[in-house]
């Protein structure tokens, strides 16, 4: 045979050689390892044999070794001596049949680490610690497969823990568990499952390519369920330490979609918190003493408060006490510092708190002193024509005083001012004195009923809106970018009336028209008329015309002006929480678990004995089908010969022609011929009758 082809031969069956060897490599090598020798192979006999079967086996063992007949290695000792210890115990046979769950395998490593080449007798017995199987104390609720379907009634979160009595490792994560349900009160529920109710602990488990249920980590095995969901596709698995911060953080930040407050020190806290968080927004900054994580309800807090307040945590170090208290006023550690408008002092609280007086405190300090107007504060503040006053839906007029402005130190005096106008009136409402200025009566009662709001506005944020009411030629020092140094902060008052009368008779019809549509969209329900206040920066004599225009709007008869207010401009983006759990983890973070999950499942499905089948099988399909393809070959090879030498043959003869038709139209012909053609034009004369003379 030539070199050639033996090289084509080879190159050809180079893939069912390939495909055998991997088949063969697979079946001689990788699965003998993912299939090991079971505890029941150790004793020698079936397995899910009786736990009798596991005693008698054992005895023959022992009697061997009793008698001197056998002397066992360390290691073999171990082996049998492990292998009957947990088949013995029914609740471990139990787990390893099932879902193959070795409950201390790292027993093995410390006793031959401790023992050495020492005699088997001298080995210490039992080797497996067994525990207690009563978890009343700590079982807060015991989820069974007969409740299972009405324990997702309630519409918060779940997370679950999957255990087994008679578990060291359960045992000892108990205490966390407590932990961690404490934490999550009021956000979420937990529960356990044990390991007994085979129906529910199936469902809970993963399934390997065979079919075979498994827990990967072993127990505790911990499993969440977001909100109105128990289907098994919107699991979600914890797979990392079994800590109480490891696992509240992967439920509020996987499940919860809570968002993380950081930590910041005395070098970033001005630079990459305080100036970087809106000037609309309140502060909250927690102060630690063990710097552990926030919590999920305080994370709750955050995303609740998100767009009135930012929340930041300081770890309280003894060395930076007096640096805090020149900054916020802070003694020691925990508290909590509100930090408000611009000039006002900070409202700290002491102490360790729990979630309601968390929720508490922060409803009440969510706004500033002066609360800004806002899209989302318009409504709550009663500065709103679409809807109703702070005091009700049955107020008919209300107020509201306005200082519109761009940021600036002028518009921060006026801030003060305004503030302490609320003061003064709020003061006064609750001293109700005989002696008192009585020209601070209609201001003040309105305030203390909540027909009249204070308020400041952007007036660069919301220049539309702040030119609406604004509208002057001097507009542009309050509304609008900055154009030079002047910055004139304004206020005005606007007096809002609902017309119960329109109200009552009001019935929803369709538009007859475009027009009609349109005009019924051009006007808010409610009618305003606004005021400027011109007068002197002196707290007097603005409550004085605040009184006065109140007491003209509640008894004089105005016109009832209504137009279409321009929409407040929303000055927050969308939290980064609202776009999914993936966007909160770190890249490396979400690598890791990425790469992590893949390389699991590909360790399961390396597992399974039909790969090397497989393998195998398309080898030997794959060598019949080049076989049959070659040895076909030569059968067609000698009729495409013998067609392609017919072929040839055609080729030359016409070639042949070819040349010789070329040959002969280029030959050289002679000037005159006896063969030529007569010309058309031609004349020929005549012949004589003799040729004589």
């Amino acid at each position: 045979m030539a070199p050639s082809s033996t090289a084509s031969t080879v190159k050809a069956y180079s893939v069912p050689v390939l495909l055998f060897g991997l088949g063969l490599f697979y079946q001689l090598f990788v699965l003998p390892r993912s299939f090991p020798p079971s505890h029941y192979d150790v004793l020698r006999i079936k397995r899910y044999s009786s736990i009798d079967q596991v005693k008698e086996a054992y005895e023959k063992f022992s009697s061997k070794w009793n008698s001197g007949e056998e002397i066992p290695s360390v290691e073999g000792f171990l082996k049998v001596q492990y292998a009957y210890e947990l088949l013995s115990n029914p609740i471990w046979k139990r787990n390893y049949d099932i879902y193959g769950i070795d409950e201390q395998p790292h027993i093995l490593d410390n006793v031959r680490e401790q023992y050495g080449e020492q005699s088997f007798s001298e080995i210490a017995l039992p080797l497996l610690d067994a525990v207690a199987s009563d978890r009343g104390d700590h079982a807060f609720n015991v989820i069974t497969s007969k409740d299972f379907p009405s324990t997702f009634d309630d519409s918060k979160p779940w997370l679950i823990q999957v255990y087994t009595n008679g578990s060291y490792r359960c045992s000892q994560f108990s205490d966390a568990w407590k932990t961690i349900a404490a934490l999550l009160e009021g956000i979420a529920n937990t529960g356990m499952v044990e390991l007994g109710d085979i129906q529910l602990a199936t469902y809970l488990a993963e399934r390997k390519p065979l079919g075979q249920f498994f827990f990967r980590h072993g127990l505790p095995s911990i499993v969440a369920f977001p909100s109105g969901c128990k289907a098994s596709g919107c699991m979600i698995r914890f797979e990392g330490e079994l800590s109480v911060d490891a696992v509240t953080d992967w439920f509020a930040t996987a499940v919860l979609s809570l968002p993380r407050i950081f930590y910041y020190t005395k070098e970033s806290m001005g630079k990459n918190f305080l100036a970087k968080n809106g000037h609309h927004k309140v502060k909250v900054i927690l102060f630690s003493k063990t710097g552990e994580r926030a919590t999920p309800f305080v994370r709750q807090i955050s995303k609740s408060y998100w767009a009135y307040a930012s929340f930041a945590f300081v770890l309280w170090r003894e060395e930076d006490s007096s640096f805090w208290w020149n900054l916020f006023e802070v003694e020691s550690a925990p508290a909590i510092v509100f930090l408000k408008d611009p000039g006002v002092k900070p409202v700290v609280y002491y102490g360790s708190f729990n979630n309601s007086w968390l929720s508490e405190v922060m409803e009440q300090n969510k706004q500033q002193e002066l609360p800004q107007l806002r899209s989302i504060t318009s409504r709550e503040l009663g500065c709103d024509a679409r809807r109703y006053s702070r005091a009700g839906s049955d107020t008919t007029i209300w107020y509201c005083v306005i200082l519109a402005g761009r940021l600036s130190s002028e518009l921060n005096k006026m801030r003060e001012t305004i503030r302490r106008v609320q003061e003064k009136l709020s003061i006064h409402d609750e001293s109700n004195a005989a002696d008192t200025d009585q020209s601070l009566a209609p201001a003040a009662v309105a305030f203390g009923n909540k027909r009249l709001t204070f308020a400041w506005l952007d007036g660069e944020a919301q220049e539309r809106y702040c030119s609406f009411y604004i509208f002057s030629e001097t507009s542009f020092e309050t509304c609008g970018p900055r154009r030079d140094i002047t910055d004139v902060p304004q206020l005005f008052i606007v007096r809002y009336k609902r017309n119960a009368t329109v109200d009552a008779n009001k019935v929803d019809r369709a538009p007859k028209n475009i027009w009609d549509a349109l005009q019924n969209e051009e006007v808010d329900p409610v009618s305003q008329l606004v005021v400027k206040y011109n007068g002197s920066n002196e707290i007097p004599q603005i409550i004085k015309w605040v009184s006065e225009i109140i007491q003209d709007g509640d008894s004089k008869d105005l016109p009832f002006y209504r137009a279409k207010t321009p929409e407040l401009v929303p000055e927050d983006t969308e939290p980064i929480w609202s776009r999914g759990a993936q966007s909160i983890f770190s890249k490396s973070i979400g690598m890791k678990h990425m790469i992590h999950n893949i390389i699991g499942r590909c360790c399961d499905y390396v597992g399974d004995p039909r790969i090397g089948s497989a393998l195998l099988l398309a080898a030997l399909i794959s060598f019949g089908a080049i076989y049959l393809m070659r040895s076909q070959k030569p059968a067609h090879q000698s009729q495409s010969d013998s067609q392609g030498q017919s072929s040839t043959e055609d080729e030359t003869k016409q070639r042949r022609r070819r040349f010789r038709e070329k040959s002969s139209s280029n030959r050289v012909q002679p000037p005159f011929s006896m063969t030529d053609v007569e010309p058309n034009d031609a004349y020929q004369m005549p012949l004589l009758d003799s040729d004589s003379e």
